[in-house]
């Protein structure tokens, strides 16, 4: 995912709508559950897992998030569960199921199952972090008991990350300028860029420890935010959990219209 992206993201984690005023924790909380939900699917399930997609386009559609956004997302990170899945139709052949009278080996099954839960945990990840601001996010890990320690770094990570992709950007300019539109890149000179890169991010990183130092930081991320459940949290949340339930443990869709037989 592009800087560009990311920040596009974290903006409209800025927006108003009933989604975005939930308490961080319900959010977290219920999208860890969702995961959990579909992740533990026996490998050949593929039709089961279609009830779960209503989770995200709800939550999405509520957040007033467009729908492309998280799609587009969703697609460049694709090729990760693409790799992951891709020699299973080679290497478990064995009758699957049959098809509208076609026969499908075990390995697509796999393989379209791997697709599925990518894009139905990448989904809800996205709508979490869409309609959540990353700071907000923080206070609830560490609401529920994360570590602070943890907390701390991944606040520095998320802000000073488009910092460093500035950075490299500064340094890939910096060359294309001194080689004539770019040519002649080895690797030589990619390791030479990747040594400044570390030592102006050193360097950054050392004058803003120092600037907070002077202004009293003790370790401690303090927000002016408090967080609190509300009514309408427990009923998120409440939903969304008996929802992801009832969903894995009993065959929904095959009592729906015969679909769902498992291997």
């Amino acid at each position: 995912m592009s800087c560009y992206a990311a920040d596009r993201l974290d903006r409209m984690a800025y927006l108003d709508s009933p989604i975005h005023r939930l308490d961080p924790r319900a959010k977290l909380i219920a999208t860890f559950a969702f995961v959990v939900a579909v992740v533990s699917f026996p490998k050949y399930e593929v039709f089961g897992l279609a009830p779960f997609a209503l989770f995200p386009v709800l939550v999405i559609g509520a957040a007033g998030v467009p729908y492309g956004l998280i799609a587009r997302r969703v697609l460049a990170v694709s090729p990760f569960a693409i790799m992951i899945g891709l020699f299973n139709p080679l290497l478990d052949r064995a009758p699957g199921l049959v098809l509208a009278g076609v026969p499908i080996a075990a390995g697509w099954v796999s393989f379209v199952s791997i697709l599925a839960r990518f894009v139905l945990t990448m989904s809800a990840i996205l709508a979490l972090t869409a309609t959540t601001a990353f700071p907000a996010l923080c206070q609830g890990l560490s609401a529920l008991g994360v570590p602070r320690a943890f907390v701390v770094q991944l606040l520095f990570l998320y802000r000073y990350l488009f910092l460093l992709a500035e950075e490299a950007g500064r340094l890939r300019r910096a060359r294309e300028l001194r080689a004539h539109g770019g040519r002649g890149f080895t690797l030589r000179v990619a390791g030479a860029m990747a040594g400044a890169l570390f030592l102006r991010t050193l360097g950054r990183a050392e004058r803003i420890y120092q600037a907070m130092s002077a202004r009293g930081y003790d370790g401690r991320i303090r927000q002016l935010r408090t967080i609190r459940f509300r009514a309408a949290d427990v009923l998120f949340l409440a939903a969304v959990l008996a929802g992801a339930a009832l969903l894995r443990l009993f065959p929904v869709t095959y009592w729906l219209g015969g679909w769902g037989a498992r291997l």
